[in-house]
């Protein structure tokens, strides 16, 4: 065998060994399901009934009309 054949069966091999590790630590890591877990999955659950009206009835803007333009950006005077 030559050099470069011994090479290219060493990448098969090491190629294989990663591969069977990857399927190996797959199958064998635990699946968790949601339904069975004790994990938060971030619901919230309110037994109390919602208001029948908004706290807020509308918002209005403080400011009401066109902004002013800040002075450089005025136009030229006169």
């Amino acid at each position: 065998m030559q050099a470069r054949e011994v090479r290219l069966l060493t990448v098969i091999a090491a190629s294989a060994v990663v591969g069977v590790g990857a399927v190996v630590v797959g199958a064998t890591q635990a699946t968790h399901s949601a339904a069975g877990s004790g994990m938060q999955t971030g619901v919230t659950q309110t037994d109390s009934a919602p208001p029948k009206e908004p706290a807020v009835e509308k918002a209005t803007p403080a400011l009401k009309g066109p902004a002013p333009l800040p002075s450089e950006d005025q136009g030229v005077p006169g």
